[in-house]
């Protein structure tokens, strides 16, 4: 009896030991991990989450953050857009063509929705679709975003020479706010 006593009160204390005086586990500044859900006393809402587990490549993660979203500001563009582009990164092209085009009807002056759906039409070889859908994007976006008018460039190339292979081809996924998914074309994928 007085062992179990002595371990439950080492594991009570070294439970504690990493709690801060605000009473919590503290999460450093600089830690690689995703944060919590609290962030100095406020909320962080799970596009911020999924966000920075996307470019953590914890695609599975982050897909599990956008649906926590999901439930917490109910289904918007934002939120389609991100579960869209982390099925895409899973590979599971159907369900992310399927989410994008319902983000497309969502808001159909959204850049980022438009442009992640074209990505995955040239993964899926829809090249005629794809540059149509990134020509959208572009205008739409008024030509500021480099990844935009770069996907919308290599889809006319494709469209034009369907064995085009550009040297490390890739298309880039883009959401709302700082920063993009990188997502590798055809020929990048099968070298690897």
């Amino acid at each position: 009896m007085p062992r179990r006593r002595l371990i439950a009160g080492t594991a009570i204390l070294a439970a504690l030991g990493g709690c801060d005086a605000a009473g919590g586990l503290r999460q450093e500044d600089d830690s690689p991990f995703a944060p919590t859900g609290m962030a100095d006393g406020e909320y962080v809402d799970g596009l911020t989450v999924g966000h920075r587990l996307m470019e953590a490549r914890e695609y599975e993660l982050a897909l599990q953050a956008y649906y926590r979203a999901a439930a917490e500001q109910g289904v918007n563009v934002d939120v389609l857009s991100a579960i869209g582009s982390a099925n895409l990164q899973l590979g599971r092209l159907g369900q992310a063509e399927q989410i994008l085009r319902r983000a497309t009807e969502l808001d159909e002056t959204f850049p980022p929705a438009w442009n992640n759906l074209g990505v995955v039409l040239m993964e899926r070889g829809n090249y005629g679709e794809a540059s149509r859908v990134f020509r959208l994007a572009f205008a739409l976006d008024s030509g500021q975003s480099a990844e935009i008018r770069e996907n919308l460039r290599l889809a006319l190339a494709k469209l034009e020479d369907p064995d085009y292979s550009a040297p490390k081809e890739e298309f880039r996924l883009v959401r709302r706010g700082p920063g993009f998914y990188r997502i590798l074309g055809t020929a990048e994928t099968q070298e690897q």
